[in-house]
């Protein structure tokens, strides 16, 4: 309230311009991610207006960054690869600590594995978690491949043959070359993080020979088609897959989504929030970290997005059907199947999406 009647008294003044500019708070972040009630319980708290725009790919936040002057006051890449190439190179302000009550709730093991990038914790703060995998229709999986086919394996994308018999129900791929290249080696029983020549050609040998079968190459759209059931395999990200499970249910035309981790192995990363180098409004972006520290306020995002958190004290408050399912706060024995992406280089970064480039160039 006193932050709000701070911007009235500045409206009646000749500063009008600059109260509404230190009173907005410009957001980039994933579509679908955050929850209904966000923004508007952050405006409600400290006053400051937000703006949120969103984006599908780490690829276009890091364009934004590299360019500088993006505009935004927080972002919100994902930790590895691209948050640790983005500290190295500069790009984001220090923390101020006094302002992020909260920070000591925080789960130490994530905070940890935060550190090994951003030592002391020193600019990023979690904001979700999950893994990479597979949502399937599997009435219409089972219907091509037959009832005991199995269906917690990439070989649905992967392996030719089935892709060819599931083609006509719809196959999508993330438009992602570290994932997309991550789950191929994966399959093959390679290092997911190998960058080695021989690797990355027989990965890409796999993947041109699912192409034809290969309905799209998208990193958001395949929600809204698994659950109008127009798509019948999708690789995609854990609380995505789950909002289609949940969109179909609403719409009751008998479509039903699962969300299976790869025997494989699939990839399980870190979302974080980080103030650029150059954000307009610094201290509004400590008020939504604050804001978002509260486990109230993270509970509810995990609730409307069905991503886990790093926040020990919103456990509690999480819907049971979030809380106990081991695809989104996975046991030790599902764990023990994941992987993290490892950092890479500017140059083996233009490598790969030098090679992914090509790739859908030549379908």
């Amino acid at each position: 309230m006193q932050r709000a009647s701070f911007a009235l008294l500045f409206a009646l003044s000749a500063f009008t311009v600059v109260a509404v500019a230190e009173d907005t708070l410009h957001l980039y972040n994933w579509s679908d991610y955050v929850a209904e009630d966000t923004l508007s319980g952050f405006e409600a708290e400290t006053g400051i207006r937000p703006r949120l725009d969103v984006y599908d790919s780490n690829e276009v936040l890091e364009a934004k960054l590299f360019a500088g002057q993006s505009g935004y006051d927080l972002v919100f890449p994902t930790a590895r690869p691209f948050a640790a190439r983005h500290l190295k190179a500069g790009l984001y302000l220090p923390l101020d600590k006094t302002k992020l009550t909260g920070l000591d709730r925080l789960d130490p093991a994530i905070m940890s594995q935060l550190a090994s990038i951003d030592p002391d914790n020193a600019h990023i703060v979690p904001y979700m978690w999950g893994t990479s995998g597979l949502g399937v229709n599997r009435d219409k999986v089972q219907a091509a491949l037959g009832e005991a086919a199995d269906l917690d394996t990439w070989a649905l994308i992967f392996d030719p043959d089935t892709a060819a018999k599931l083609g006509d129900c719809g196959i999508s791929l993330l438009d992602d070359p570290t994932e997309v290249f991550s789950a191929a080696l994966a399959y093959l029983g390679k290092d997911p993080n190998s960058l080695d020549k021989a690797d990355l050609d027989a990965a890409s040998a796999l993947i041109k020979a699912v192409y034809p079968h290969v309905r799209y190459f998208h990193s958001s759209q395949y929600m809204s088609d698994l659950a109008n059931g127009d798509l019948c395999v999708a690789m995609g990200y854990s609380g995505d897959v789950f909002q289609a499970q949940s969109r179909a249910e609403e719409a009751g035309k008998g479509v039903v989504i699962d969300y299976l981790l790869p025997r494989e192995g699939a990839a399980v990363w870190i979302d974080v929030m980080a103030i650029p180098k150059d954000a307009p409004n610094p201290d509004a972006a400590h008020a939504f970290i604050a804001y978002m520290l509260q486990p109230g306020a993270i509970a509810a995002v995990s609730n409307a997005v069905y991503y886990a958190n790093a926040n020990l004290e919103a456990t509690p408050l999480l819907d049971e059907e979030v809380r106990e399912d081991p695809t989104i706060y996975p046991p030790a024995e599902v764990k023990a199947r994941l992987f993290a992406p490892s950092e890479r280089s500017d140059r083996e970064i233009r490598e790969l999406n030098r090679l992914w480039t090509r790739l859908k160039a030549n379908r």
